[in-house]
């Protein structure tokens, strides 16, 4: 059942019972997560941890393909690739996934892919209120987990600011011995830069590469934007099939294959690049984030706390 045939079996904006018999599993999961989302939306408890103008950096994040008519907000860190791929295959840049070079799906010169940003404010609004939208999200400590190995200890992509440019300055502000610059960026490092209450000035000086460690709530706007679909990292051999049947695109493409085990939500990776990080930066970090955690239904990690 489509997202848009769903809604003429509501009553009052509730399911009916034949609605009911005939959702599948699948479809009860994206109901729940739905009604979380604006749950917490308008109780207003999380105050700016859970609403974001839907600005130029919003829809920078925004991926369009008109001939489907679908917007995908990037979440970085997240398999995102994966998504813009499927996209690119979409606007006929390329015929198949398999077919796209790896420099090329982050080169928005060359991979075809518009961002919402690039639209006049009309179409904008037209896009947002009739397009097919979707987000993927994963447990956000995880997250940041993922987006510091890859920045600042694998870098494989060869971008040589995170570790030259935004590592030393987050060291020289932030490192408790800050005689000691050599090493590299340590995770505690980077989890005080995330936790400190005033990283806004420092994220201005680093630009858009913030994108892959700042909240969803920043960079997706979900109490501003009514995506049709909230995809899980944990779910995502569910939520990938779903979101292209829901999508209409399931005969068109196919979302690549996903290894066994990588989705998997890993708490012993957590709990080590946690345990040389202080409680106190730990909980900053958290109230930073919570707003990631109550929208889309992670727990609190309090096996971190203790």
């Amino acid at each position: 059942m489509t997202v848009t045939e769903a809604r003429k079996f509501q009553i009052n904006g509730q399911p009916t019972a034949d609605t009911l018999k005939n959702m599948t599993f699948i479809d009860v999961i994206q109901k729940e997560r739905q009604e979380l989302l604006r749950s917490i939306c308008r109780n207003g408890s999380q105050g700016n941890r859970s609403h974001s103008a839907i600005s130029k950096f919003v829809l920078d994040r925004i991926f369009v393909s008109d001939k489907h008519k679908i917007l995908f907000c990037q979440t970085p860190k997240v398999g995102n690739t994966q998504w813009k791929k499927v996209l690119i295959v979409l606007n006929g840049a390329f015929s198949s996934i398999e077919d796209i070079p790896e420099n090329v799906v982050h080169d928005h010169d060359k991979n075809g892919l518009p961002r919402l940003s690039s639209y006049s404010m009309a179409d904008v609004r037209e896009r947002l209120n009739s397009y097919f939208k979707f987000l993927i999200v994963r447990d956000p400590f995880e997250r940041l987990i993922s987006a510091y190995k890859d920045k600042f200890v694998h870098n494989p992509r060869f971008e040589p600011w995170y570790k030259h440019n935004i590592a030393p300055v987050i060291i020289r502000k932030y490192r408790k011995d800050r005689s000691e610059i050599r090493g590299g960026l340590q995770f505690q490092d980077f989890v005080r830069y995330l936790g400190d209450p005033n990283h806004r000035f420092m994220d201005l000086q680093f630009g858009d590469h913030i994108i892959h460690w700042v909240t969803y709530v920043e960079l997706c706007a979900p109490c501003e934007i009514n995506y049709n679909v909230i995809g899980h990292h944990e779910t995502l051999e569910e939520d990938a099939p779903y979101i292209l049947r829901e999508a209409g695109i399931e005969k068109l493409v196919s979302y690549p294959a996903i290894p066994p085990g990588i989705t998997k939500y890993n708490q012993s990776k957590v709990e080590y690049y946690f345990s040389k990080v202080s409680k106190r930066d730990i909980k900053r970090l958290y109230d930073r984030f919570e707003g990631d955690f109550k929208l889309f239904g992670y727990k609190e990690p309090t096996f971190l706390f203790r």
